[in-house]
């Protein structure tokens, strides 16, 4: 059972999570309305996944993420916002967060993405994958492109791989292609091992920036 601490100033949602995570088999170790305390039950619980609000009083959810990282390596972080700015996720990214949800997500789409995250990948709310691919492309157009790495990936790797830069889990990719989450996931990890990378979103960047899948 997964173990999960939810950090967030307001207390209807909160608790509402709490009981949405614990009703879907989620072991909650507790839950926290202030970023230190949050830190606090980090370290004495080291749950495998933090739900952590974006916007808190006294200190932002960016500058607790890698804090968090620091006193549980182990603990994969997850930013929940109201906030759909492009700044904010590629900010949540460079922190080292495994994935960003804006609060208005489903509950099914939101435990399917944390169930992604725990199996080491990454979660991004549909809305945001647009703005990702966007986000990246200024990027890449302001420093311009230095790859080398030219591995071959299959049509269906790229097909997947377009699909999780559109924010789409792994349960949705499986439903739309067909096959199981477990061998969408056994794509993306091979798809990272080809790259010799460490995540979905460098993934996305990689080939995007190589021209292999098309930004929207």
């Amino acid at each position: 059972m997964a173990s999960v601490l939810i950090v967030d100033d307001a207390e209807l949602f909160r608790e509402a999570l709490r009981a949405a995570f614990m009703q879907e088999g989620f072991e909650v170790v507790g839950v926290a309305a202030d970023a230190m305390t949050g830190i606090d039950m980090t370290r004495e619980h080291e749950p495998n996944l933090v739900m952590l609000d974006l916007l808190m009083p006294g200190m932002s959810g960016l500058e607790v993420v890698g804090t968090i990282i620091k006193t549980s390596p182990k603990t994969r972080v997850v930013l929940l916002t109201a906030s759909e700015s492009a700044e904010d996720l590629l900010a949540a990214v460079k922190a080292g967060a495994s994935g960003y949800v804006t609060k208005d997500t489903p509950l099914p789409r939101l435990v399917a993405g944390m169930n992604d995250v725990l199996a080491g990948g990454a979660a991004v709310s549909p809305a945001m994958g647009g703005k990702l691919f966007a986000a990246l492309r200024d990027m890449l157009r302001h420093h311009g492109s230095t790859s080398t790495r030219t591995p071959e990936l299959t049509g269906r790797e790229l097909e997947i791989l377009s699909m999780v830069g559109e924010g789409m889990t792994s349960k949705e990719i499986g439903n739309k292609l067909y096959i199981s989450e477990n061998t969408v996931r056994n794509h993306v990890r091979n798809i990272l091992d080809k790259l010799g990378m460490s995540s979905r979103f460098e993934a996305v960047n990689w080939a995007y920036r190589e021209g292999l899948i098309d930004g929207h």
